[in-house]
């Protein structure tokens, strides 16, 4: 079992000092990875599905990345989600080239098509075509990381003549992990991803996403080329190591926790925690 930490970028983590002390640790305990939180706005006040309060700090997931990068040598840094179709498909696509680059191939880029209606409405993004925008969009910027020649000639996207450097240090481009509980998202992990990603999730929540996906594998085609699919999941709640086995059981490859600290030293006392208990 691979162990990450989820919001790295967020709350009290979201403190220059903190969040460097967090994953620099994390990494000395032998974490897999960090992950970060995203939303570009929050609705004020705060209304239903919004996860958090607005005024609650939430650092942009590549700026916390990089920042962490520098810091560090192997812990992988991973977005966790990326509201794809919120965003310009070849300014993302040079911006996540640009820190998996930096990083040395470091980065797990977490995506996701978004259900905030209130912020793609600040953003001016049609919320009914996000996720015919974030299939484009997967497929945009694995032409621009990979392409000798890239070109684009969607519905969204189009373009010709150009190239976009650096290249992500990942051949191929870094792993893209979908997240999302729709059926749009299960074909989307199916066909075009590397891996699926359920957040906060208990056991029975888990369960019956991992068989709608196994019964979209059997709807859809999987290229190749994006291996097996990997499964990460949030749990809903503290984790022991009873529950990691039986995650481990049910075809789970990563737990990215949530960190339940409301300080630095809270929070460095669960990295110790995970290490001391969870992380063999």
């Amino acid at each position: 079992m691979k162990f990450g930490l989820f919001g790295i970028n967020t709350g009290p983590c979201s403190e220059p000092d903190t969040m460097l002390a967090v994953a620099t640790l994390a990494e000395e305990a032998g974490i897999e990875s960090v992950w970060t939180g995203e939303h570009v706005v929050l609705p004020d006040p705060q209304v239903p599905p919004s996860p958090a309060p607005p005024l609650m700090n939430m650092c942009h997931p590549s700026t916390a990345l990089a920042f962490i990068a520098s810091a560090t040598e192997k812990i992988r840094l991973a977005t966790g989600i990326t509201l794809l179709a919120q965003r310009n498909a070849v300014v993302l696509a040079k911006e996540m080239a640009s820190l998996d680059f930096l990083s040395k191939g470091r980065l797990i880029f977490g995506i996701g098509a978004g259900y905030l209606k209130q912020e793609f409405d600040a953003l001016g993004v049609n919320f009914a075509e996000r996720g015919a925008r974030t299939d484009e969009y997967i497929d945009v910027m694995r032409e621009l990381w990979t392409s000798d020649a890239p070109a684009a000639s969607g519905r969204f996207v189009k373009f010709s003549g150009i190239q976009s450097r650096p290249r992500p240090a990942t051949p191929g481009g870094p792993p893209i992990v979908v997240g999302g509980t729709s059926g749009a998202a299960f074909r989307r992990a199916i066909t075009k991803c590397q891996g699926w990603y359920g957040f906060a999730m208990d056991f029975d929540a888990a369960a019956a996403c991992i068989d709608a996906i196994r019964q979209a594998s059997g709807r859809h085609e999987r290229p190749g080329s994006l291996g097996e699919l990997e499964i990460s999941i949030t749990p809903r709640g503290p984790t022991t190591p009873e529950d990691v086995a039986r995650w481990t059981e049910m075809g789970v490859d990563r737990l990215v926790l949530l960190q339940p600290g409301r300080d630095r030293e809270a929070l460095l006392d669960y990295v110790r925690q995970v290490a001391d208990t969870l992380v063999k």
